[in-house]
C-alpha cells in the first residue's frame, strides 16, 4: 500500500458502506474497501472470470461421515489426510482444491460428550497447515495456535518458494517468523476429550497469516458432538438431519479458485490485494461444494445444521414460501437453546451456526421452496431450494423446554476487559495491537467469570477459543434476536458495543480470540489470553 493510502486509510479517507458512522463514533480509521461491496457486510466482491452455473440444477450432497480407525472403550481414533485434488464444482470444469481426505467439506466427524477423539492429521499439501476444532472446548497442546505448524510430508515445494525470499517464511510485520511454535513434521495428532454439549462444531485450518486462502480452498469440515440430552429429544435424524456448510466463492475462467492473495504461492508473505483488505466476497454460493443446489425432501420435519463457512460475507437467511411455524431455532454455536425459537428469518455472521427443524410437511408435492439470503444482492440473494417429493416422514413436535440452560449471573464477575476490534497497523487490530505471538492482552484464571465489553469500527464476527460465553448485552439493551444460548462467536456490527459473559474452564495455557472475517484474521486482528 502506498503511504499516501495508508496516510488516507488510517484518517478516515476510505470506508465500505456501514463504516461511517463506526469511525465518526469510535474515532478510528475506516476499514479498506475500495471494490464493489455489500452494505451488509465488510469486503468487496471478487468476480469470477468463469460463467456462473444456473442455480437450482445440481443435486444437494452430504459430506460423509467419517469412520474411526480404531475405538477402545473411551475413545475414538481417527486419521485424516490433507491433500490436493482436482474436483468437479462447476459444471464442465474442474477445480484443485486443498481438502482434508481430499473433499470440500472435509469429511463429518461425529463424537459423544465425554469420549475421546483423537485425530492424526496428516499434511501432503506443500504448505503447513495447522488445524483447529471450532468450538472445541480443547487442551492447548490440541488447539490449534496459529503457529503450531505441521509441515508437509514433502518439503521441496516449501522450500524452493523459502529460498527464493532468502530463508524462512514471516508473518504479517512486527510478527516474526512463524517457525517458532509447536511444529511437527508430516503429521501431528490432535486430541479432544470432548468434555462438552452436544453442538455442531467445525474444524478448519488456522495458520498464522494464512487462514483465509486456505479456508477458501477447501480445508474445512463438520465435527458433530452428541449426548443423552441430546438422544431424549428424538430429533429429526439419519436422512432428516442435514448439516449445510454455506460458502461463497470466486473461479478462474479454468474453473480453479480465485482469490487475491498478495502471496499465490502461500508461503513467504500473508494478506491479500489492497482492494480486499475489508474482506473477500464470492461471487458463487456453494453450499456442501456445490454451486446453489437443489435437495429433494419429504413432506416431514428436518433438522438443518447451518454453517456460515464464507470468509467474509453475512447471512440473513430466509425460506420462501415460509414453513408452517417458521424457522424453529433449537440451537446454536454452543448447544440446545433453553427453549425453541421461532423466526421468519435468522442472521448469521461468518463461523455462526444455527441449528433448526424446518416443518416441510404441510407443503404440497412439487413445492419448491426456496433458501434465500436477504443480505445478497442478485444471485447471491439465493442460497438453495429444496423441493418437495410426495413422500411422507415423520412430523416432528418441538417440545416446549430443549435443555436445561439458566442465565449467566453477571453479577457474578470478577473482573470487566475491553478490547477494541478496529483498523490499524498493518490492517486490522485488537486495542491497538497488531497479533504477536508474545502479548498477551489478557491473563483470565480458571473457572472465574468475566464480562468482556467488545467495540467494533466495522462488521466484526469475534469468535474466543476454549469456552462459549453467553451475550449480555448490545449497547444499552440486552442480547440481539440471534444472541440466545451459549455462543463461540458473535456478530459485532459497526460502531456497537456489546457485553459477553465467559468463563474459561480446566486448560491452562496460550488461547487466542480473534475477528472471524478471515481477511481481518490474517490481517493481525487476533490476540492471546492466557489462562492459568
Amino acid at each position: 500500500m502506498s503511504e499516501l493510502n495508508r496516510r488516507s486509510f488510517l484518517a478516515g479517507g476510505v470506508g465500505v458502506a456501514g463504516g461511517v458512522g463506526a469511525a465518526v463514533l469510535l474515532g478510528v480509521g475506516l476499514p479498506y474497501a475500495l471494490g464493489p461491496s455489500s452494505a451488509s457486510s465488510d469486503g468487496a466482491v471478487l468476480v469470477s472470470r468463469l460463467r456462473r452455473p444456473r442455480p437450482f440444477t445440481q443435486p444437494l450432497r452430504v459430506p460423509p461421515v467419517l469412520s474411526p480407525t480404531h475405538s477402545t472403550a473411551d475413545s475414538d481414533y481417527y486419521a485424516i489426510t490433507a491433500r490436493q485434488a482436482a474436483v468437479s464444482i462447476v459444471p464442465g470444469t474442474t477445480t484443485r482444491i486443498f481438502g482434508f481426505n481430499g473433499i470440500f467439506p472435509g469429511p463429518t466427524i461425529i463424537s459423544r460428550r465425554d469420549r475421546t477423539t483423537t485425530v492424526l492429521h496428516r499434511n501432503e499439501l506443500p504448505i503447513p497447515i495447522v488445524v483447529h476444532l471450532h468450538g472445541g472446548h480443547t487442551p492447548v497442546e490440541s488447539d490449534g495456535y496459529p503457529i503450531d505448524l505441521v509441515y508437509p510430508v514433502d518439503m521441496r515445494y516449501l522450500n524452493a518458494h523459502r529460498m527464493a525470499m532468502g530463508g524462512s517464511t514471516k508473518g504479517m510485520p512486527g510478527i516474526g517468523s512463524d517457525d517458532a511454535g509447536d511444529v511437527s513434521h508430516g503429521q501431528r495428532v490432535y486430541t479432544y476429550p470432548m468434555h462438552q454439549r452436544a453442538a455442531t462444531l467445525w474444524y478448519h485450518d488456522h495458520r498464522m497469516g494464512f487462514t483465509g486462502p486456505s479456508v477458501w480452498r477447501g480445508l474445512a469440515g463438520f465435527h458433530l458432538v452428541r449426548d443423552e440430552e441430546e438422544d431424549a429429544l428424538h430429533l429429526p435424524s439419519a436422512r432428516y438431519e442435514l448439516p449445510l456448510f454455506l460458502a461463497d466463492r470466486s473461479f478462474e475462467a479454468d474453473g480453479s479458485f480465485r482469490y487475491p492473495s498478495t502471496d499465490p504461492t502461500m508461503v513467504n508473505t500473508p494478506g491479500v490485494t489492497t482492494s480486499f483488505i475489508a474482506g473477500v466476497l464470492g461471487d458463487v454460493m456453494l453450499v456442501n461444494g456445490v454451486p446453489w443446489p437443489n435437495a429433494a425432501v419429504d413432506r416431514a420435519s428436518y433438522r438443518l445444521r447451518i454453517l456460515n463457512g464464507c470468509n467474509a460475507r453475512r447471512l440473513k437467511l430466509r425460506l420462501d414460501p415460509p414453513p408452517e411455524g417458521g424457522i424453529v431455532q433449537i440451537g446454536t454455536e454452543g448447544g440446545l437453546l433453553a427453549a425453541p425459537l421461532a423466526h421468519d428469518d435468522f442472521e448469521l455472521a461468518e463461523a455462526q451456526r444455527l441449528d433448526a427443524i424446518i416443518d416441510f410437511s404441510r407443503y404440497r408435492p412439487g413445492t419448491e421452496v426456496t433458501l434465500y439470503n436477504d443480505f445478497g444482492e442478485g444471485e447471491m440473494g439465493r442460497i438453495m431450494r429444496f423441493t418437495i417429493r410426495p413422500d411422507s416422514g415423520h412430523r416432528y413436535n418441538v417440545p416446549d423446554r430443549l435443555s436445561d440452560l439458566r442465565p449467566v449471573d453477571a453479577s457474578r464477575a470478577a473482573i470487566t476487559r475491553s478490547f477494541r476490534f478496529q483498523a490499524g497497523g498493518p490492517g486490522w487490530v485488537v486495542n491497538a495491537q497488531p497479533f504477536s505471538p508474545d502479548v498477551a492482552l489478557a491473563r483470565p484464571q480458571l473457572g472465574q467469570l468475566e464480562i468482556w465489553e467488545l467495540f467494533a469500527d466495522s462488521y466484526h464476527p469475534v469468535h474466543a477459543h476454549l469456552d462459549p460465553f453467553q451475550i449480555i448485552a448490545r449497547g444499552i439493551t440486552g442480547p440481539g434476536p440471534y444472541d440466545a444460548g451459549w455462543k463461540d462467536t458473535i456478530d459485532l456490527k459497526p460502531a456497537e458495543q456489546a457485553r459477553i459473559a465467559v468463563q474459561f474452564n480446566d486448560y491452562a495455557g496460550r488461547f487466542v480470540f480473534h475477528c472471524h472475517n478471515l481477511e481481518h484474521e490474517d490481517m493481525a486482528m487476533m490476540a492471546n489470553f492466557i489462562t492459568s
